[in-house]
């Protein structure tokens, strides 16, 4: 028999982190882009008794017995996957995004082919041709940027480069990129070099499930993603396809990039997409851009520059130099974390600064939408982040932010009081 005790009578070391965790984030404002606050029911399938069953390969075609009823949960994220996203195929096994691109790469294509994807430095991601990322260092990666006057994809370099240089793949997709992406130019643009197309979409997922953003399987071939950000779910990742990917794929993930799924974040992600379903879920994800908006237009309005001036989506970029040209995004995002506001360093277009110092912030929406707040809040929020910033070296004034943000907090918490793991 298992050891029925709690995990604080079993190791109350680890008992307690996970309560000063739990303080930490409802303690706090989270604008972190890329975090969220799973429900309770995502939750309790990501810690159920699926994390004991090991299984390799796919519904109906396992290579270990026992897998009647997780046949039966992986079918289900895979159905709801594909009638959420209209996809043909689905694939629910990777573990993160980053192994879901790279899966979903070498299932069409072979080290050392070329790919086009957004530069890191204005705003890609490490798997989109990094040279500290597998993306860099297999395959030969081309990058795409911004246009120095508008700030958003320079779609005539895009194609320049593409008709020169005839690319297998052309990824679409950001991390730190606040407008939206023209998928019927670089539909139209892969088609005429004979590339496909794939969408990362691991930032925005979650806005295209809620119907607040265009799906981008009507014109992409593949489509990666995570589970958790803005869609809200368990941790992990997702690939959606045509059909005529479908084999390729699934033979890239297992067996080719890894061994059994993680079942019980399967669960958690089929309850993730059943909640996607629901209308509550698409006002959710309209909220979350109308507060990013808000946010931005509130930070413009006190001084603070919004890359491409403003934000079609989740998140947005802030270039502190408009503020302080001595304020670096290292100093801003400690200061902030100080008085309850918790977000992230980000290296802004052509940031003379280091990637790990920075001129600009990043920001997102979703965590806050999640727990209730609304446009006023988000007013509000924006203030006390310029006065955080503008007088950052006045301890009284610091003090005063600090308890606006509580204020805040203890108004709109993500989780209530009695939740499991508080104190």
């Amino acid at each position: 028999m298992t050891d029925p005790r709690s995990v604080s009578e079993v190791d109350p070391t680890v008992a307690d982190l996970i309560v000063a965790e739990s303080n930490r984030q409802r303690q706090g404002i989270q604008l972190i882009a890329s975090e969220n606050f799973a429900s309770r029911a995502v939750m309790e399938a990501s810690g159920s008794v699926f994390t004991n069953k090991y299984a390799e390969g796919y519904p109906g075609r396992r290579y270990y017995e026992g897998c009647q009823v997780t046949d039966q949960i992986e079918q289900l994220a895979i159905d709801r996957a594909k009638e959420l996203f209209s996809a043909e195929h689905a694939n629910v096994q990777p573990h993160s995004g980053s192994q879901a691109n790279m899966a979903a790469y070498f299932a069409v294509l072979e080290a050392g082919d070329t790919i086009m994807g957004m530069s890191l430095d204005h705003g890609g991601h490490l798997t989109h041709g990094s040279h500290v990322s597998f993306s860099g260092t297999l395959f030969n990666f081309l990058s795409y940027g911004l246009d120095p006057e508008t700030e958003t994809i320079d779609m005539d370099h895009v194609r320049q480069q593409a008709r020169e240089h005839s690319p297998k793949m052309i990824v679409v997709g950001y991390s730190a990129y606040s407008r939206h992406l023209d998928y019927a130019a670089f539909r139209e643009i892969a088609d005429e070099v004979g590339a496909l197309m794939l969408v990362d979409a691991a930032h925005f997922i979650g806005l295209v499930a809620g119907k607040a953003l265009p799906n981008p399987m009507d014109f992409a071939d593949i489509v990666t993603a995570t589970t958790h950000k803005a869609l809200r779910g368990s941790r992990g990742g997702l690939i959606l396809s045509r059909e005529e990917y479908a084999k390729a794929i699934d033979k890239a993930v297992f067996p080719g990039y890894q061994g059994g799924a993680i079942f019980s974040q399967i669960a958690g992600k089929a309850v993730a997409f059943g909640e996607c379903m629901t209308p509550e879920y698409q006002e959710y994800a309209a909220q979350i851009i109308a507060n990013a908006q808000t946010l931005a237009g509130t930070l413009q309005a006190g001084g603070l520059r919004v890359v491409s001036g403003g934000t079609d989506n989740h998140l947005m970029l802030l270039d502190l130099r408009s503020l302080d040209e001595e304020l670096t995004g290292k100093e801003a995002a400690v200061i902030l974390d100080e008085v309850g506001i918790t977000l992230n360093r980000n290296a802004i277009p052509n940031d003379p600064r280091s990637p790990f110092v920075t001129s600009g912030l990043r920001i997102g929406t979703p965590s806050v939408t999640t727990c209730g707040m609304r446009e006023g809040e988000m007013e509000r929020l924006g203030e006390l982040i310029l006065r955080t910033l503008t007088q950052r070296d006045e301890a009284a004034v610091l003090k005063e932010v600090a308890d606006g943000v509580a204020e805040l907090v203890a108004a709109f918490p993500p989780y209530p009081a009695d939740f499991p793991g508080h104190v």
